[in-house]
């Protein structure tokens, strides 16, 4: 009895040395970050593999202010920012790589725009300079985060050495409440189980929750296995999932997809195989959630007070929570919603898809921003989709700024950051210390609730405005 990771590990193993494994890799995916590949590849006079089997896409470091992209790469005003955007034109130019990026009207996040095309696909090794490369793995496939070196290793082989994980199932039952989001879902299995719960494993998700899930959701969900811990998280692929590939760029056509599709229905877990750790989760208990600390394991229901830290239960931890407050600048005991914020951030590879975006201006409508607001879709087809719906009147008339595709303030590299001692409710994956500018504090959530704090400007529980999901 083999699980799904077993089924898509066992057959891309070329060799074995130790406890290492050398395995195939079907897709790479690069972004303007991953000048060093291309650096070390000229040094060396390497090859480029298989051209075919990588993907460049820019997101990064591309500028997400409209006005800004309207002039072009040369009205880039930051000369680094400017150099990296023509250095990925350049190299995928160089080596025949298709390249996503400035101009083109299907370049976005490589997490999302990636799916969009067909790109993640079920059985797959994919791999991605970008820790949230476990975004992929809603799929049905192996999909994780690599360094440079790394990247360098596969453009030039299209083969990787790992270690082979463990397996960890998290099943995941009941209906989700009302307001709570895929994202709440994630949150609360990280609170759970801890930023070091998944070291060493490969999740699978599953559960009657999930099965109803929309590829969206479950992108959402495997997006942050990396802030568990987890070296990939995986979904067993079902209607679901064939549905969202059909006719997509490249997903198989004709008698292709009929052979691919029955290869697809193989790959699901076998009944009875045995994981290495399971975990359950109650979807049905779980509230809209927000982070108060400095990492994902820090995040409470919306309706609880900030921790003290002092009734936690062992130093190591008292300290942990000590510092996180000093750095967030929280007093224990206070009610979440009393926490104000300076601005809203909606967008990142975590929560930047149409449903993500349909779901803030469900709750934007419903009054104005008190504090800056942006939304950035995770590709130009959602923002051209996003306008064909008229969402993004609704955000402008209700005072938040509607932006280009891009990584934008999730990662800080492009121009886009908090002043130091600002505060952001933020739809992003991450929540570290200067994260998304130095000295910048990120609170983590979903989308209708970071709608609700930019019209409330503190954080405020999404259920009151009854908005439905």
């Amino acid at each position: 009895m083999k699980t799904l990771f077993d089924k898509v590990w066992d057959s891309h193993v070329v060799a074995q040395e130790e406890d290492e494994t050398l395995l195939y890799v079907d897709r790479c995916l690069i972004h303007e970050g991953s000048r060093h590949t291309f650096d070390t590849l000229h040094e060396r006079g390497l090859p480029v593999a298989h051209p075919d089997k990588i993907f460049a896409f820019s997101d990064h470091y591309i500028p997400t202010d409209t006005q800004a992209r309207a002039g072009g790469i040369a009205k880039i005003p930051d000369v680094e920012i400017r150099n990296m955007v023509e250095l990925l034109i350049k190299n995928t130019d160089e080596y025949g790589i298709a390249r996503f990026g400035w101009g083109d009207d299907r370049q976005g996040i490589l997490h999302v725009a990636g799916p969009e095309l067909g790109l993640s696909q079920p059985g797959i090794v994919l791999v991605g300079a970008d820790s949230h490369t476990s975004t992929h793995g809603a799929f049905g496939n192996l999909s994780f985060g690599i360094g440079s070196s790394e990247t360098t290793h596969v453009v030039a082989t299209q083969t990787i050495w790992q270690r082979r994980p463990g397996t960890m199932r998290i099943m995941i039952n009941g209906r989700i409440g009302f307001g709570v989001t895929a994202k709440d879902i994630i949150l609360a299995i990280i609170a759970k189980i801890g930023i070091g719960g998944a070291i060493g494993y490969a999740i699978e998700y599953a559960g009657s929750t999930i099965a109803q899930m929309s590829m969206n959701e479950r992108m959402t969900i495997c997006n942050m296995s990396i802030e568990a811990g987890g070296r990939a998280g995986m979904i067993a692929p079902d209607d679901i999932t064939y549905q969202f590939l059909a006719n997509r760029p490249f997903a198989p056509k004709g008698h292709a997809w009929d052979s691919a599709l029955k290869f697809w229905r193989t790959l699901p877990s076998d009944e009875g195989a045995r994981f290495g750790k399971n975990v359950d989760l109650d979807a049905a208990a779980v509230s809209p959630m927000v982070t108060w600390g400095t990492n994902p394991e820090q995040a409470l229901p919306i309706t609880e007070r900030v921790p003290d830290p002092e009734q936690q239960d062992n130093a190591d931890r008292r300290i942990e929570f000590g510092k996180a407050l000093a750095y967030m600048d929280l007093r224990p005991g206070m009610p979440l919603t009393e926490i104000t914020v300076d601005r809203i951030f909606i967008g990142s590879c975590t929560n930047s898809r149409i449903d993500d975006i349909r779901a803030a201006a469900a709750v934007a409508k419903l009054g104005r921003a008190v504090v800056p607001a942006w939304v950035v879709p995770g590709s130009e087809s959602i923002k051209r989709q996003a306008e064909a719906e008229g969402l993004d009147r609704i955000f402008i008339e209700a005072g938040f700024e509607w932006r280009s595709a891009g990584c934008s303030l999730c990662t800080a590299l492009n121009g886009d950051q908090l002043k130091p001692g600002e505060r952001c409710g933020s739809t992003s994956n991450r929540n570290f210390q200067g994260r998304q500018g130095p000295g910048g504090r990120t609170h983590l959530m979903s989308p209708a609730m970071a709608a609700a704090a930019a019209l409330r400007g503190h954080l405020v529980d999404v259920r009151e405005f009854g908005v439905r999901n």
